[in-house]
């Protein structure tokens, strides 16, 4: 069994087909095909079906699949880790990070880290805190920049408060609420919301402002980015609720501040093993330091 096998096996299970796949994998098809043919009968399992309509994994595919990654990583570690000894950063950052995230200005500090360690491939996914906190406890993220309630603690990683604030309502312009400089939250009550979707961290800190203050509010229109939450309250469908911080992104929408604000907490949390080179490098340039 060999790595270049098992690099040929990811490829064809993210692409769902063998000519994507050699095209990726920058060989010809046909040789792809040879030696995934040549891993299967070394395992004694066929790891996709193939009909003329699509590739899929088989459940021994599907069983092989996150140990080949998992040997991937491991090589690409240990030569990262023979290359930081010798004084050069190279290998993978992948990091995640919420939309909203403020405390880090990380466009900024990615373009200052690929100056640095232009060696070093990074990756950013964005998405949902909770998800994010998983893939950093099964080491596919390197790092990743959370929003969470206060009394929140991601288990099993290991992390750092950057900073707190509160929540602010954002309203359309010339809605009778955008003159005001405060409200309640019982004030917002019969307002329709945009907000993110239930069960998300960003959405349960405002639940659960609105109940401790027994507001029932109705959620009218549930969204993933803070852009196109901004896109339908521009159009007075509904009111949302985003962190004071990042409000300023969109100066056209009137702010409201809110006297019994929800407040949120900006975390930035890493795997409980020591890190990569390239993780590291990036903790440290943002001076956060995580030991021997």
């Amino acid at each position: 069994m060999e790595l270049q096998q098992m690099r040929y096996v990811v490829a064809v299970a993210e692409t769902r087909n063998f000519t994507r796949a050699a095209e990726q994998c920058l060989v010809v098809q046909s040789a792809l095909s040879h030696q995934i043919a040549r891993l299967e009968r070394e395992l004694g399992a066929k790891l996709f079906e193939r009909t003329s309509r699509r590739v899929r994994l088989t459940p021994a595919g599907e069983a092989f699949l996150p140990a080949a990654r998992q040997a991937l990583d491991a090589a690409e570690r240990a030569r990262a880790e023979v290359a930081a000894a010798a004084g050069e950063i190279r290998g993978r950052l992948a990091i995640g990070a919420i939309p909203t995230v403020t405390a880090v200005d990380l466009p900024v500090a990615l373009r200052r880290f690929h100056r640095r360690h232009r060696e070093v491939r990074i990756t950013l996914r964005s998405g949902a805190s909770e998800e994010m906190i998983e893939r950093v406890r099964q080491g596919t993220m390197d790092l990743a920049f959370l929003g969470l309630p206060l009394d929140a603690r991601p288990k099993g990683v290991n992390g750092r408060e950057l900073a707190r604030g509160d929540l602010v309502a954002v309203v359309a312009p010339g809605h009778p609420l955008a003159d005001r400089d405060h409200v309640m939250l019982r004030d917002l009550a019969d307002e329709p919301f945009v907000d993110f979707p239930a069960g998300s961290a960003g959405r349960i800190q405002s639940d659960e402002a609105f109940a401790a203050a027994g507001v029932r509010r109705e959620v009218a229109f549930e969204v993933s980015t803070p852009d196109f939450m901004a896109r339908l309250i521009r159009q007075d469908l509904g009111i949302g609720m985003l962190p004071e911080s990042f409000a300023p992104v969109f100066p056209d929408l009137p702010v409201v501040r809110l006297s019994d604000a929800p407040a949120r907490l900006e975390h930035l949390i890493w795997s409980r093993l020591r890190p990569s080179p390239a993780a590291a490098a990036f903790l440290s340039m943002i001076g956060i330091s995580v030991g021997p």
